[in-house]
């Protein structure tokens, strides 16, 4: 079955609100074996509205809309789909005293405003909105279903838990379908496309390989779908093996809960090693995506932006004879820094970076997108140069997943090499 998502409401059209309803309804909408057909965002009028729904039912087998269901004039998705459906509104009883039981729990005085969230579509099957007064509707025609839901996030994932998603389970006979996603750091997309090849050619039908690119990284998703859940899972299983083997080398976790970050945290916690980081040119996000995961505080024991020359200088000791001599954006620099960091500290890693983010390059000679990164541990130091190119986020971004990147490589050599000791 297709399902086409239809999002309403001016604020998402001009950027003050980010839509993330679709993505959450397309993820449940996947489990149960429901294709997403197209995700459209319209504006809060009527004959927009109006052709929505009505290219939607021609598209999918299921039109899923979020938003305009308040009691204010602006939202009007309640009045139209009357109007489509050629339908009218009802008094509803039973909503009116679910909304002052709401209402009567926080002591808000119900208003004839209110009273016209109680006034709904005669030929829908109403569902009781627990966490809210905008009901969700279900229609039906021509075997096709029209859901209108709140697009308030907590009060739609309520509905679409409780109400809409055991429904259609109830009703359809939905296809299996799962996904195996591996994520892969330090090689290009096209680099990954080209290894695997062969791999993609000899996938079953049922199985479809996509590559889920972002900077510094690139996901390999596996996509089984079906009616035979045992079989297809032992397919799915037998690739996600063979494709492991094939990117061994820069595989780094499965799943969509794994990230480099969340690599290096579960490295370092389970050998109980400490790190420290300086960071020039990436600014603190290194450090901010270390600590975004729940446990940094084991291991992470301090952090500094040594930005200009004089902090580097002042606080990490770098020479001043050493900058004046290579300039801050260099290999030298990175090495001094990541050595100076891990003795002040007192930590097993310190990471350091130094560069041109852009977009001017200050006083050194290397162009905007150099970045040198520097990994110190009890083994020595490694250095490493790179070109990241532009704009300045962008340089950002991928000099700080090269750092962790650079970080596991030396952690897990550190490693093998301890236990060959």
């Amino acid at each position: 079955m297709k399902a086409e998502i239809i999002t309403i409401g001016d604020e998402i059209l001009i950027g003050q609100i980010v839509d993330t309803n679709s993505q959450w309804l397309a993820q449940r909408l996947n489990e149960i074996g429901v294709s997403i057909y197209q995700i459209t965002s319209i504006q809060d009028d009527r004959a927009h509205i109006l052709k929505a729904i009505e290219e939607a039912e021609q598209n999918a087998d299921i039109v899923i809309m979020t938003g305009g269901l308040g009691p204010t004039k602006d939202d009007i998705t309640k009045l139209t789909l009357v109007e489509y459906f050629d339908d009218e509104l009802k008094y509803n009883k039973e909503i009116e005293n679910h909304i002052k039981l709401l209402f009567g729990r926080i002591k808000y005085n119900f208003t004839d405003m209110d009273l016209q969230q109680a006034m709904l579509p005669a030929k829908a099957t109403i569902m009781k909105n627990h966490l809210g007064t905008a009901s969700g509707m279900w229609f039906e025609r021509n075997k096709k279903v029209f859901v209108s839901l709140p697009g308030v996030p907590n009060e739609m994932k309520g509905l679409i838990t409780t109400s809409v998603l055991p429904k259609l389970r109830e009703d359809y006979h939905l296809p299996f379908i799962a996904h195996k996603t591996l994520h892969t750091y330090g090689l290009g997309e096209s680099r990954v496309a080209e290894r695997l090849t062969d791999f993609e050619n000899s996938l079953p039908d049922s199985i479809k390989l996509a590559y889920l690119p972002s900077y510094g990284r690139v996901r390999l998703r596996l996509t089984a779908r079906g009616v035979e859940e045992t079989s297809l899972m032992s397919d799915l299983d037998e690739n996600v093996v063979k494709l492991k083997v094939l990117v061994k080398d820069i595989f780094v976790g499965e799943e969509e809960n794994t990230s480099i970050e969340r690599t290096v945290n579960e490295l370092l916690s389970n050998s109980k090693e400490t790190l420290s980081i300086a960071e020039s040119c990436t600014g603190g996000n290194i450090s901010k995506m270390i600590t975004a995961i729940p446990g940094a505080s084991l291991f992470l024991k301090g952090a500094m932006v040594a930005y200009s020359a004089k902090v580097k200088e002042e606080l990490l000791h770098v020479s001043s004879a050493l900058i004046k001599r290579h300039s801050v954006v260099s290999k030298e620099v990175a090495i001094e820094m990541a050595t100076k960091t891990r003795d002040l500290f007192s930590t097993d890693y310190a990471i350091a970076t130094t560069g041109n983010a852009g977009p001017t390059t200050d006083e050194t000679d290397k162009s905007v997108g150099v970045v040198f990164i520097a990994i110190a541990s009890s083994s020595g130091v490694y250095v490493e140069e790179f070109f990241f190119g532009k704009p300045r986020a962008k340089v950002i971004e991928r000099a700080s997943v090269k750092a962790l990147e650079l970080l596991r490589k030396e952690i897990l050599k550190n490693s093998l090499n301890s236990l060959s000791d």
